[in-house]
């Protein structure tokens, strides 16, 4: 199988049910085709470089899909057809996809970030210990004022001497 990604851009006055229903309609069309949907990435409406159909905006919707190009056609065809759809862009990002190891890397993704958030409260309660130990550090620079004009010299910036002569050109 290859890797696909589609990018549509889709009438951004749609109602949400008739993009939602559009979009169901695109996730259909890949296992129909013998294909596997990998990813669906959808960024929003956004301002278009140039106007589409005279509309500044769009939708943006990208499907990161595994199949043949039988499922390529499908959804260029559907594209073409509907009206909704302004534009597409179909592009091949792996000629040799292995369905099976991709879903294997997403799924270990999708693991370790639920681990990262499980282990948020965790690190929340470390925060409040770090935010209690900066009161003693704060009373520690009041003991010491002399040696804060010393410490203050030596990371000071020195610039460099130079004589100031002058140069002849030299014939």
């Amino acid at each position: 199988m290859r890797r696909y990604e589609t990018i549509f851009i889709i009438n951004p006055d749609l109602t949400e049910d008739d993009r939602v229903s559009l979009l169901n309609r695109f996730k259909e069309i890949i296992p129909q085709q013998e294909g596997v949907l990998i990813q669906e990435d959808l960024w929003g409406v956004r301002k278009l470089a140039y106007e589409i159909k005279k509309k500044p905006r769009g939708f943006y919707a990208r499907f990161d899909y595994c199949g043949t190009g039988k499922v390529v056609d499908e959804l260029e065809r559907f594209s073409r057809i509907d009206d909704r759809v302004m534009k597409y862009l179909t592009m091949q990002l792996d000629p040799e996809a292995d369905v099976e190891k991709i879903l294997a890397e997403i799924a270990a993704a999708q693991a370790a970030a639920a681990e990262q958030t499980s282990s948020a409260p965790e690190t929340q309660a470390t925060s409040t210990v770090a935010t209690e130990t900066p009161v003693a550090e704060a009373v520690a620079p009041e003991a010491a004022p002399e040696a804060a004009p010393e410490a203050a010299a030596e990371t000071a910036p020195v610039a460099p001497e130079t004589e100031d002569t002058e140069t002849t050109p030299e014939k």
